[in-house]
């Protein structure tokens, strides 16, 4: 392993994190490729930023996620007609941003975005599968609770080939006798 992903691993161990001159915390809206991330700072403004190539094997982001971005020349940037007006520094884990939460630095606007638990997410789609059962099991007799399957169009039933084949043997029997 290089040196340089040795003291990046390190760097994201560290549970206390302090916010420098021009660095702020901002949200992953949406992944556009080629290193390049939507994000959204503390005031709600959207801005694309770069996600540098030291971290494109070692740690990876989704929409939701927070960042700490470099963007201290960020206006400079979109003055001059440049797109990409901020550079990633930092990729926080669910802990940081735990400890972060408490901290004055967090923002305001992203305190209602973050729950309490790391599968809060997955609590509000299960609740909304167990109303879609109840309403199922009114439906169908099965107790499996499962949807019904559909049919598969790509093959023909047996059935059929059957009935074709019976209805093609007699037709050229009754001509023959």
């Amino acid at each position: 392993m290089k040196g340089g992903r040795k003291n990046l691993k390190r760097a994201v161990e560290e549970q206390s994190l302090t916010l420098s001159d021009g660095h702020s915390i901002m949200q992953v809206l949406s992944l556009r490729g080629s290193n390049l991330i939507e994000v959204m700072d503390a005031q709600g403004e959207k801005s694309l930023a770069l996600f540098p190539a030291k971290f494109s094997k070692s740690m990876w982001i989704k929409r939701g996620s927070f960042v700490v971005v470099d963007a201290s020349e960020k206006d400079k940037v979109l003055e001059s007609g440049g797109k990409v007006a901020c550079i990633v520094s930092q990729v926080l884990f669910f802990e940081q941003v735990r400890a972060l939460r408490k901290s004055p630095e967090w923002p305001e606007i992203f305190k209602s975005t973050v729950s309490d638990e790391p599968c809060g997410s997955l609590k509000g789609h299960t609740s909304k599968q167990e109303e879609n059962e109840n309403d199922n099991e009114h439906d169908s007799s099965d107790d499996d609770g499962l949807p019904p399957l559909e049919a598969n169009m790509n093959r023909m039933r047996p059935s059929e080939w059957q009935s074709e084949a019976e209805s093609d043997s007699d037709t050229d029997s009754g001509p023959d006798s």
